[in-house]
This record gives structure tokens, C-alpha cells and sequence, in this order.
């Protein structure tokens, strides 16, 4: 198990670095493109030729979604920049994750039964808990829950989120529901814990 950890460990310190070179190199191609776009750079020369040939094909559909959110065209090679960048930290994030859980999974396994029983009810509430903060981020920027990256948040959630609704009234327009939730599923844990 060691091996395939220090395996790992190597391969996410290689992409870390990929991708930082990566990020590196479309700062300076995305930069060349909006001095393009912006004619900072004269528009007939090869460079911005070469340019508008084969980079802005690339950004087309990040340009069109720019424009239609209502910014200008010329932004487009910064939103993909930064597209790129948040992409690439939650690729690194999740790799991460994926390496914790295969090390706790590994630590539970070597303690037996009691392991396994504490790694899957850490699991599970952490999947409730994290349900409950897709919910709240939805509710914040008005993604409607039938969308299907909030739609099994609302499925995993609404059994424990309707019974106190009908107990804890709203505070002003602020649901607070989802915390009490948040914090409830914290003591269930830690009561499931106490039990083997």
C-alpha cells in the first residue's frame, strides 16, 4: 500500500507541475490573444494572423458564452485562463481527496470491524454534509433543484430538512434548517462513534 501511495504522491506532484506549466503558458497565449482582440497588436500582422487562425477557434464557445452573459468578446481568452486554472485546482483537490480516502479506507481496514463501522458513518455524514452545502449554494445563486447536479442533494437531504422546517420557523427570509441539519448530523456522528 505504501508503494501505490508513494506512486501516487509522485504522480500529483508531476501533474501539479504540468499543470502549472500549463497554466504558465496559456497566460502568455491567452495574453498574445487579447492583445489581438483588442488591437493593441496590429491586426494584419502574422502574429495576430496566426492568432485569430488557430486560438480563437479554440475560445469560440467560451466567447459565446461570455457574450451572451453580457461582457465583451474580448474577455473571453481571461475567462478561459481562468476556466483552466479553477479546473486544474479542482482536478488537484480532487485527486487529493480520492488519496485521503483511499488512505482512511486503508487505516479502517487494518483496525478491523470498528474501522469499517467508523470509515462508512464518516462517509455517510460527510455525503449528508456535503448534500446540505450543495443545497445552501443552490438556494444562494437560484439553481433550480431539479438541475442534475442539485437534484440528489435535495433527494439525500428533504427527509431530514422537511421535519424541521415544520419545527424551526424561518429567520426572517434566512432558512436555517440546513445548519441545524449541518450541526445534527455532527452529533449523530459523534453518538454513532460513542455506540461500538
Amino acid at each position: 500500500m505504501t508503494d501505490f501511495l508513494q506512486a501516487f504522491d509522485l504522480v500529483l506532484l508531476l501533474l501539479k507541475r504540468v499543470l502549472f506549466a500549463l497554466a504558465v503558458a496559456l497566460l502568455v497565449v491567452f495574453a498574445f490573444d487579447w492583445l489581438v482582440r483588442t488591437r493593441r497588436i496590429n491586426p494584419f500582422s502574422p502574429v495576430a494572423r496566426f492568432f485569430r487562425r488557430s486560438v480563437d477557434p479554440l475560445l469560440q464557445p467560451i466567447e459565446q458564452r461570455v457574450v451572451r452573459a453580457g461582457g465583451l468578446p474580448s474577455a473571453a481568452p481571461w475567462w478561459a485562463l481562468a476556466a483552466v486554472v479553477v479546473g486544474g485546482i479542482l482536478l488537484l483537490y480532487a485527486l487529493e481527496f480520492v488519496r485521503d480516502l483511499i488512505l482512511s479506507a486503508a487505516a479502517a481496514g487494518s483496525q478491523g470491524g470498528v474501522g469499517i463501522y467508523h470509515l462508512l458513518v464518516r462517509w455517510v455524514v460527510g455525503l449528508m454534509q456535503l448534500a446540505l452545502i450543495v443545497r445552501v449554494l443552490a438556494s444562494w445563486f437560484r439553481v433550480s433543484p431539479y438541475k442534475p447536479w442539485v437534484r440528489w442533494s435535495v433527494t439525500l437531504t428533504e427527509w431530514l430538512l422537511r421535519p424541521l422546517r415544520s419545527v424551526i420557523p424561518p429567520l426572517g427570509m434566512v432558512d436555517v434548517t440546513p445548519l441545524v441539519a449541518f450541526f445534527a448530523l455532527a452529533l449523530v456522528e459523534t453518538a454513532l462513534y460513542r455506540l461500538v
